[in-house]
Protein backbone atom coordinates (compact mmCIF):
# COMPACT_ATOMS: atom_id res chain seq x y z
CA UNK A 1 0.00 0.00 0.00
CA UNK A 2 1.97 3.11 -1.14
CA UNK A 3 1.64 6.82 0.48
CA UNK A 4 -1.91 8.32 -0.38
CA UNK A 5 -0.71 11.39 1.17
CA UNK A 6 2.25 13.26 1.22
CA UNK A 7 1.83 14.15 4.58
CA UNK A 8 2.98 10.35 5.40
CA UNK A 9 5.85 10.60 4.14
CA UNK A 10 7.00 14.25 5.00
CA UNK A 11 5.92 13.35 8.63
CA UNK A 12 7.88 10.19 9.16
CA UNK A 13 11.19 11.98 7.27
CA UNK A 14 10.56 14.45 10.10
CA UNK A 15 10.48 11.77 12.85
CA UNK A 16 12.65 9.67 11.78
CA UNK A 17 15.76 11.68 10.59
CA UNK A 18 15.23 11.51 6.73
CA UNK A 19 14.52 15.49 6.10
CA UNK A 20 14.51 18.73 8.42
CA UNK A 21 13.28 21.83 6.75
CA UNK A 22 16.74 24.05 6.76
CA UNK A 23 16.78 26.78 9.15
CA UNK A 24 13.75 25.60 11.12
CA UNK A 25 15.18 27.16 14.57
CA UNK A 26 15.24 30.52 12.39
CA UNK A 27 11.35 30.34 10.77
CA UNK A 28 12.94 28.71 8.27
CA UNK A 29 13.85 28.61 4.38
CA UNK A 30 11.26 27.98 1.97
CA UNK A 31 11.21 24.91 -0.06
CA UNK A 32 15.28 23.80 1.69
CA UNK A 33 15.72 21.23 2.91
CA UNK A 34 18.40 19.72 5.68
CA UNK A 35 18.73 15.56 5.20
CA UNK A 36 19.24 13.86 8.96
CA UNK A 37 20.97 10.62 9.68
CA UNK A 38 18.87 8.67 7.63
CA UNK A 39 18.18 10.76 4.93
CA UNK A 40 21.58 11.93 4.09
CA UNK A 41 22.14 7.70 3.88
CA UNK A 42 19.62 7.00 1.66
CA UNK A 43 20.29 9.85 -0.83
CA UNK A 44 23.90 8.37 -1.03
CA UNK A 45 22.46 4.89 -1.57
CA UNK A 46 20.34 6.15 -4.36
CA UNK A 47 23.03 7.79 -6.01
CA UNK A 48 25.11 5.14 -5.66
CA UNK A 49 22.70 3.14 -7.28
CA UNK A 50 22.64 5.14 -10.51
CA UNK A 51 26.30 5.52 -10.38
CA UNK A 52 26.71 0.97 -10.19
CA UNK A 53 24.01 1.30 -12.98
CA UNK A 54 25.08 3.33 -15.39
CA UNK A 55 29.01 3.00 -14.53
CA UNK A 56 30.38 0.79 -12.80
CA UNK A 57 28.68 -1.99 -14.26
CA UNK A 58 29.41 -0.30 -18.20
CA UNK A 59 32.57 -0.54 -20.15
CA UNK A 60 31.74 2.60 -21.76
CA UNK A 61 30.90 5.16 -19.63
CA UNK A 62 33.16 6.90 -17.63
CA UNK A 63 32.58 9.68 -14.25
CA UNK A 64 33.79 12.79 -13.50
CA UNK A 65 32.88 15.84 -11.10
CA UNK A 66 32.96 18.98 -12.86
CA UNK A 67 32.87 22.75 -11.22
CA UNK A 68 29.44 23.93 -9.96
CA UNK A 69 30.93 27.30 -10.39
CA UNK A 70 31.25 28.48 -13.86
CA UNK A 71 31.91 31.81 -16.46
CA UNK A 72 28.90 33.20 -18.30
CA UNK A 73 30.22 32.62 -21.25
CA UNK A 74 29.22 28.97 -20.78
CA UNK A 75 25.93 29.69 -20.11
CA UNK A 76 25.68 31.94 -23.44
CA UNK A 77 26.82 29.14 -25.52
CA UNK A 78 23.95 26.67 -24.19
CA UNK A 79 21.43 28.89 -24.21
CA UNK A 80 20.70 29.42 -20.84
CA UNK A 81 21.03 33.17 -20.69
CA UNK A 82 18.14 33.40 -23.42
CA UNK A 83 16.43 30.44 -22.91
CA UNK A 84 16.48 29.68 -19.69
CA UNK A 85 13.28 31.49 -18.23
CA UNK A 86 9.79 31.60 -16.62
CA UNK A 87 6.79 34.00 -17.84
CA UNK A 88 6.33 35.62 -14.77
CA UNK A 89 2.92 37.83 -13.20
CA UNK A 90 2.41 39.86 -10.09
CA UNK A 91 -0.86 40.43 -8.76
CA UNK A 92 -1.58 43.67 -8.01
CA UNK A 93 -4.00 43.19 -4.75
CA UNK A 94 -2.13 40.58 -2.85
CA UNK A 95 1.51 41.14 -4.32
CA UNK A 96 2.11 37.34 -4.96
CA UNK A 97 4.38 36.14 -7.83
CA UNK A 98 2.98 33.37 -10.60
CA UNK A 99 4.31 31.49 -13.22
CA UNK A 100 2.16 32.61 -16.07
CA UNK A 101 2.03 29.27 -17.57
CA UNK A 102 0.92 27.19 -14.86
CA UNK A 103 -2.22 29.43 -14.15
CA UNK A 104 -5.30 27.62 -14.68
CA UNK A 105 -7.10 30.73 -15.42
CA UNK A 106 -4.72 33.41 -16.59
CA UNK A 107 -6.84 36.33 -15.35
CA UNK A 108 -7.88 35.26 -11.96
CA UNK A 109 -5.32 35.09 -8.97
CA UNK A 110 -5.38 31.64 -7.29
CA UNK A 111 -4.61 33.25 -4.68
CA UNK A 112 -6.79 36.43 -3.43
CA UNK A 113 -9.24 35.54 -6.05
CA UNK A 114 -9.12 39.33 -7.85
CA UNK A 115 -9.68 39.56 -11.57
CA UNK A 116 -7.66 41.01 -14.31
CA UNK A 117 -5.28 42.37 -11.54
CA UNK A 118 -1.97 40.55 -12.88
CA UNK A 119 0.74 42.56 -14.36
CA UNK A 120 1.98 42.08 -17.80
CA UNK A 121 4.06 38.77 -18.04
CA UNK A 122 7.87 39.36 -17.81
CA UNK A 123 10.62 36.79 -18.60
CA UNK A 124 12.56 35.57 -15.22
CA UNK A 125 16.14 33.61 -15.64
CA UNK A 126 16.23 30.74 -13.68
CA UNK A 127 19.90 31.12 -12.56
CA UNK A 128 21.62 31.57 -9.75
CA UNK A 129 24.24 34.90 -10.38
CA UNK A 130 27.05 35.90 -8.10
CA UNK A 131 30.26 37.56 -7.94
CA UNK A 132 33.75 36.05 -8.11
CA UNK A 133 36.52 38.23 -6.71
CA UNK A 134 37.73 39.39 -3.01
CA UNK A 135 36.45 43.37 -3.50
CA UNK A 136 32.98 43.68 -3.25
CA UNK A 137 31.31 44.66 -6.71
CA UNK A 138 34.63 44.09 -8.14
CA UNK A 139 34.44 40.50 -8.75
CA UNK A 140 33.80 38.81 -12.17
CA UNK A 141 30.19 37.67 -12.83
CA UNK A 142 29.67 33.93 -12.57
CA UNK A 143 27.11 31.48 -11.86
CA UNK A 144 25.95 28.33 -9.90
CA UNK A 145 25.01 25.82 -12.48
CA UNK A 146 21.66 25.00 -13.56
CA UNK A 147 21.87 21.73 -14.72
CA UNK A 148 25.32 19.13 -14.76
CA UNK A 149 25.09 18.42 -18.36
CA UNK A 150 27.43 21.40 -19.25
CA UNK A 151 30.36 20.60 -17.08
CA UNK A 152 29.96 17.58 -19.69
CA UNK A 153 30.28 18.60 -22.63
CA UNK A 154 33.26 21.37 -22.25
CA UNK A 155 35.16 18.12 -21.10
CA UNK A 156 34.39 16.05 -23.76
CA UNK A 157 37.64 16.64 -25.61
CA UNK A 158 39.34 16.03 -22.34
CA UNK A 159 37.88 12.67 -21.62
CA UNK A 160 37.77 11.57 -25.14
CA UNK A 161 41.80 12.13 -24.92
CA UNK A 162 42.52 11.01 -20.98
CA UNK A 163 40.13 7.84 -21.48
CA UNK A 164 40.53 6.40 -24.73
CA UNK A 165 36.88 5.95 -25.62
CA UNK A 166 35.03 6.34 -28.92
CA UNK A 167 31.34 6.97 -29.58
CA UNK A 168 29.54 5.39 -28.61
CA UNK A 169 30.21 6.39 -25.02
CA UNK A 170 29.19 8.13 -22.00
CA UNK A 171 30.43 10.73 -19.35
CA UNK A 172 28.00 10.67 -16.13
CA UNK A 173 27.78 13.40 -13.31
CA UNK A 174 26.12 13.26 -10.06
CA UNK A 175 26.15 16.32 -8.33
CA UNK A 176 24.09 19.95 -6.99
CA UNK A 177 22.85 22.17 -9.17
CA UNK A 178 20.28 25.04 -8.55
CA UNK A 179 17.81 26.73 -10.34
CA UNK A 180 15.62 29.95 -8.81
CA UNK A 181 12.47 28.23 -8.97
CA UNK A 182 9.25 30.84 -8.51
CA UNK A 183 6.87 27.50 -7.51
CA UNK A 184 9.25 24.96 -5.59
CA UNK A 185 6.93 22.53 -3.59
CA UNK A 186 5.84 19.19 -2.60
CA UNK A 187 8.54 18.71 0.01
CA UNK A 188 11.96 17.09 -1.57
CA UNK A 189 10.40 17.08 -4.77
CA UNK A 190 11.30 20.88 -6.17
CA UNK A 191 13.92 22.75 -4.54
CA UNK A 192 16.02 25.60 -5.28
CA UNK A 193 18.58 23.09 -4.38
CA UNK A 194 19.03 19.89 -5.64
CA UNK A 195 21.03 17.21 -7.28
CA UNK A 196 21.37 15.58 -10.46
CA UNK A 197 22.52 12.44 -11.89
CA UNK A 198 22.88 12.91 -15.41
CA UNK A 199 24.80 11.49 -18.23
CA UNK A 200 25.69 12.85 -21.85
CA UNK A 201 26.01 9.41 -23.88
CA UNK A 202 28.31 10.32 -27.04
CA UNK A 203 26.99 8.44 -30.71
CA UNK A 204 27.63 8.76 -34.65
CA UNK A 205 25.11 10.73 -35.47
CA UNK A 206 23.33 7.45 -37.93
CA UNK A 207 22.77 5.87 -34.30
CA UNK A 208 20.99 8.49 -32.54
CA UNK A 209 17.47 7.11 -32.62
CA UNK A 210 18.42 3.95 -31.91
CA UNK A 211 20.06 4.54 -28.63
CA UNK A 212 17.46 7.32 -27.28
CA UNK A 213 14.98 4.49 -27.27
CA UNK A 214 17.50 2.44 -25.86
CA UNK A 215 18.18 4.49 -22.95
CA UNK A 216 14.75 5.15 -22.84
CA UNK A 217 13.77 1.99 -21.62
CA UNK A 218 17.00 1.21 -19.72
CA UNK A 219 16.03 4.08 -17.11
CA UNK A 220 12.45 3.11 -16.72
CA UNK A 221 13.89 -0.49 -15.91
CA UNK A 222 16.21 1.01 -13.43
CA UNK A 223 13.40 2.18 -10.98
CA UNK A 224 12.01 -0.68 -11.25
CA UNK A 225 14.60 -2.97 -10.37
CA UNK A 226 15.07 -1.25 -7.55
CA UNK A 227 11.37 -2.30 -6.29
CA UNK A 228 9.68 1.01 -7.55
CA UNK A 229 5.62 -1.25 -8.43
CA UNK A 230 5.71 -0.83 -12.63
CA UNK A 231 2.08 0.65 -12.61
CA UNK A 232 3.11 3.75 -10.38
CA UNK A 233 5.90 4.56 -13.71
CA UNK A 234 5.09 5.86 -17.31
CA UNK A 235 7.45 6.44 -19.71
CA UNK A 236 6.04 9.72 -21.44
CA UNK A 237 7.18 11.03 -24.81
CA UNK A 238 7.06 14.81 -25.35
CA UNK A 239 4.79 16.69 -27.62
CA UNK A 240 6.10 18.76 -29.99
CA UNK A 241 5.39 21.95 -28.40
CA UNK A 242 6.73 20.53 -25.17
CA UNK A 243 10.44 19.95 -26.78
CA UNK A 244 13.57 22.55 -25.15
CA UNK A 245 14.92 24.47 -27.98
CA UNK A 246 17.85 21.56 -28.23
CA UNK A 247 15.57 18.88 -28.55
CA UNK A 248 14.35 16.55 -30.93
CA UNK A 249 12.59 14.01 -28.81
CA UNK A 250 12.00 13.96 -25.14
CA UNK A 251 10.36 11.48 -22.88
CA UNK A 252 10.03 11.46 -19.08
CA UNK A 253 9.89 8.34 -16.98
CA UNK A 254 6.74 9.34 -14.16
CA UNK A 255 5.93 8.45 -10.86
CA UNK A 256 2.44 8.66 -9.84
CA UNK A 257 2.67 10.61 -6.36
CA UNK A 258 0.04 11.64 -4.23
CA UNK A 259 -0.98 15.13 -6.77
CA UNK A 260 -1.02 12.96 -9.81
CA UNK A 261 2.06 12.12 -12.32
CA UNK A 262 5.34 13.95 -12.23
CA UNK A 263 8.70 13.60 -13.80
CA UNK A 264 11.45 11.27 -12.54
CA UNK A 265 13.76 11.84 -15.37
CA UNK A 266 14.42 12.98 -18.81
CA UNK A 267 15.36 11.29 -21.72
CA UNK A 268 16.26 13.80 -24.26
CA UNK A 269 17.89 13.33 -28.06
CA UNK A 270 20.03 16.56 -27.76
CA UNK A 271 21.56 15.90 -31.33
CA UNK A 272 24.73 17.49 -31.80
CA UNK A 273 23.74 21.01 -30.95
CA UNK A 274 25.41 21.24 -27.65
CA UNK A 275 28.67 20.79 -28.91
CA UNK A 276 28.95 22.65 -32.11
CA UNK A 277 27.82 25.58 -29.62
CA UNK A 278 30.58 25.11 -27.55
CA UNK A 279 33.13 24.61 -30.60
CA UNK A 280 31.57 27.97 -31.67
CA UNK A 281 31.71 29.94 -28.78
CA UNK A 282 35.19 28.44 -27.40
CA UNK A 283 37.09 28.13 -31.27
CA UNK A 284 37.94 24.65 -30.12
CA UNK A 285 37.34 21.60 -32.07
CA UNK A 286 34.82 19.45 -30.31
CA UNK A 287 34.38 16.43 -32.77
CA UNK A 288 35.67 12.77 -33.30
CA UNK A 289 37.65 11.48 -36.25
CA UNK A 290 36.84 7.64 -36.66
CA UNK A 291 39.78 6.20 -38.00
CA UNK A 292 37.89 3.25 -39.24
CA UNK A 293 35.67 4.71 -41.38
CA UNK A 294 38.10 7.70 -42.02
CA UNK A 295 35.19 10.17 -41.05
CA UNK A 296 35.24 12.82 -38.93
CA UNK A 297 32.15 14.30 -37.19
CA UNK A 298 30.01 15.63 -34.15
CA UNK A 299 28.39 13.04 -32.11
CA UNK A 300 25.05 13.54 -31.38
CA UNK A 301 23.79 13.25 -27.49
CA UNK A 302 21.88 11.21 -25.99
CA UNK A 303 21.13 12.51 -22.25
CA UNK A 304 18.91 10.59 -19.28
CA UNK A 305 19.09 13.31 -15.92
CA UNK A 306 17.22 12.69 -13.10
CA UNK A 307 16.49 13.92 -9.87
CA UNK A 308 18.01 12.36 -6.68
CA UNK A 309 15.93 14.10 -4.08
CA UNK A 310 12.84 13.66 -6.04
CA UNK A 311 13.65 9.97 -7.15
CA UNK A 312 14.48 9.47 -3.24
CA UNK A 313 10.74 11.02 -2.59
CA UNK A 314 9.51 8.63 -5.10
CA UNK A 315 11.12 5.46 -3.67
CA UNK A 316 9.74 5.93 -0.11
CA UNK A 317 6.01 6.78 -1.51
CA UNK A 318 6.49 3.85 -2.97
CA UNK A 319 7.70 1.94 -0.11
CA UNK A 320 5.46 2.90 2.28
CA UNK A 321 2.96 0.22 3.95
CA UNK A 322 0.94 -0.10 6.68
CA UNK A 323 -0.17 -3.21 7.91
CA UNK A 324 -1.10 -5.38 10.88
CA UNK A 325 1.45 -7.52 12.87
CA UNK A 326 -0.04 -10.21 15.89
CA UNK A 327 -2.72 -7.52 16.29
CA UNK A 328 -0.73 -4.56 16.17
CA UNK A 329 -0.36 -1.73 13.97
CA UNK A 330 2.81 -1.35 11.81
CA UNK A 331 4.39 0.89 9.63
CA UNK A 332 6.99 -0.15 7.33
CA UNK A 333 9.26 1.14 4.47
CA UNK A 334 9.62 -1.47 2.09
CA UNK A 335 12.77 -0.16 0.60
CA UNK A 336 15.34 -2.29 -1.73
CA UNK A 337 18.08 -3.65 0.37
CA UNK A 338 20.19 -0.91 -1.67
CA UNK A 339 18.35 1.89 -0.80
CA UNK A 340 17.62 1.37 2.85
CA UNK A 341 19.55 3.89 4.93
CA UNK A 342 20.75 0.85 7.34
CA UNK A 343 21.43 -2.55 6.09
CA UNK A 344 21.09 -4.53 9.30
CA UNK A 345 20.40 -3.10 12.60
CA UNK A 346 22.21 -5.45 15.94
CA UNK A 347 19.59 -5.40 18.89
CA UNK A 348 20.63 -6.87 22.06
CA UNK A 349 18.07 -8.10 24.06
CA UNK A 350 18.95 -6.46 26.83
CA UNK A 351 21.64 -3.51 28.16
CA UNK A 352 23.11 -6.08 30.54
CA UNK A 353 26.51 -5.89 30.44
CA UNK A 354 26.58 -9.70 29.62
CA UNK A 355 25.66 -9.39 26.04
CA UNK A 356 27.33 -5.92 25.58
CA UNK A 357 30.69 -7.20 24.47
CA UNK A 358 29.11 -9.91 22.18
CA UNK A 359 26.77 -7.65 20.37
CA UNK A 360 29.78 -4.79 20.08
CA UNK A 361 32.03 -7.36 18.25
CA UNK A 362 28.89 -8.63 15.77
CA UNK A 363 28.68 -4.75 15.38
CA UNK A 364 32.30 -3.79 14.57
CA UNK A 365 32.27 -7.05 12.23
CA UNK A 366 29.40 -6.24 10.34
CA UNK A 367 29.86 -2.84 10.02
CA UNK A 368 33.53 -3.18 8.21
CA UNK A 369 30.74 -4.06 5.40
CA UNK A 370 27.54 -2.66 5.83
CA UNK A 371 26.13 0.19 7.50
CA UNK A 372 25.02 -1.17 10.90
CA UNK A 373 22.76 0.37 13.17
CA UNK A 374 22.96 -0.78 17.00
CA UNK A 375 19.96 -0.14 19.42
CA UNK A 376 19.55 -1.32 23.09
CA UNK A 377 16.78 1.08 23.98
CA UNK A 378 13.30 -0.11 24.80
CA UNK A 379 11.70 -3.54 24.64
CA UNK A 380 13.33 -5.59 21.66
CA UNK A 381 9.13 -5.33 19.90
CA UNK A 382 9.65 -1.46 19.65
CA UNK A 383 13.00 -1.54 18.68
CA UNK A 384 11.91 -4.04 15.19
CA UNK A 385 8.85 -1.54 14.63
CA UNK A 386 11.18 1.38 14.83
CA UNK A 387 13.48 -0.57 12.03
CA UNK A 388 10.63 -1.76 10.21
CA UNK A 389 9.72 2.05 9.82
CA UNK A 390 12.98 3.15 8.32
CA UNK A 391 13.40 0.74 6.51
CA UNK A 392 16.39 -1.40 7.62
CA UNK A 393 15.78 -4.90 5.89
CA UNK A 394 17.84 -7.16 8.56
CA UNK A 395 17.31 -7.11 12.73
CA UNK A 396 20.26 -9.42 14.13
CA UNK A 397 19.04 -9.34 17.94
CA UNK A 398 21.64 -11.11 20.69
CA UNK A 399 19.81 -12.55 23.59
CA UNK A 400 21.14 -14.47 26.63
CA UNK A 401 21.15 -18.23 24.58
CA UNK A 402 24.17 -16.97 22.61
CA UNK A 403 26.05 -16.46 25.50
CA UNK A 404 25.50 -21.02 25.18
CA UNK A 405 25.08 -21.42 21.65
CA UNK A 406 27.02 -18.81 20.24
CA UNK A 407 23.71 -18.07 17.65
CA UNK A 408 21.65 -15.23 17.13
CA UNK A 409 18.22 -14.42 15.83
CA UNK A 410 17.92 -13.01 11.72
CA UNK A 411 14.65 -11.07 11.70
CA UNK A 412 13.43 -10.20 8.31
CA UNK A 413 11.51 -6.97 7.49
CA UNK A 414 8.71 -7.79 5.27
CA UNK A 415 7.77 -11.10 6.74
CA UNK A 416 8.69 -10.63 10.15
CA UNK A 417 10.21 -13.82 10.08
CA UNK A 418 12.62 -15.43 12.23
CA UNK A 419 16.00 -17.96 12.12
CA UNK A 420 18.40 -18.77 14.05
CA UNK A 421 21.84 -18.54 13.08
CA UNK A 422 25.55 -19.51 14.13
CA UNK A 423 27.63 -16.63 14.64
CA UNK A 424 30.28 -18.02 12.40
CA UNK A 425 27.93 -17.89 9.65
CA UNK A 426 26.04 -14.90 9.77
CA UNK A 427 27.98 -12.66 7.17
CA UNK A 428 27.71 -15.25 4.66
CA UNK A 429 23.71 -15.53 5.79
CA UNK A 430 23.82 -11.46 5.29
CA UNK A 431 25.08 -11.39 2.29
CA UNK A 432 22.84 -14.29 0.71
CA UNK A 433 19.83 -12.32 2.34
CA UNK A 434 20.90 -9.17 1.28
CA UNK A 435 21.98 -9.84 -2.40
CA UNK A 436 25.66 -8.44 -1.95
Amino acid sequence: MPASDLEQIVNLAKRRGFAYPSAEIYGGFRSSYDYGPLGSLMLRNVKDAWVRAMVQQRDDVVLIDASIISPPAIWEASGHLANFTDPLVDCTKCKQRFREDQLDDPTLCPNCGSRDSFTASRAFNLMFKTQAGVVEGAGTDVYLRPETAQGMFINFMNVLQTTRKKPPFGIAQVGKSFRNEITPGNFIFRTREFEQMEMEFFVPPADGQQWYEYWCNARLEWYVNLGMPREMLRLRPHDPDELAHYSVGTSDVEFLFPWGWGELEGIAQRTDYDLKQHAEHSGQKLDYFDQATNERYVPFVIEPAAGANRTMAAFMLAAYDEDVINGEPRTVLRLHQRLAPYKVAVLPLSKKDALTPTAKAIFETLSDRYMVDYDETQAIGRRYRRQDEIGTPLCVTVDFDTLEDKAVTIRERDTTEQVRVPIADLLTELNSRLGF
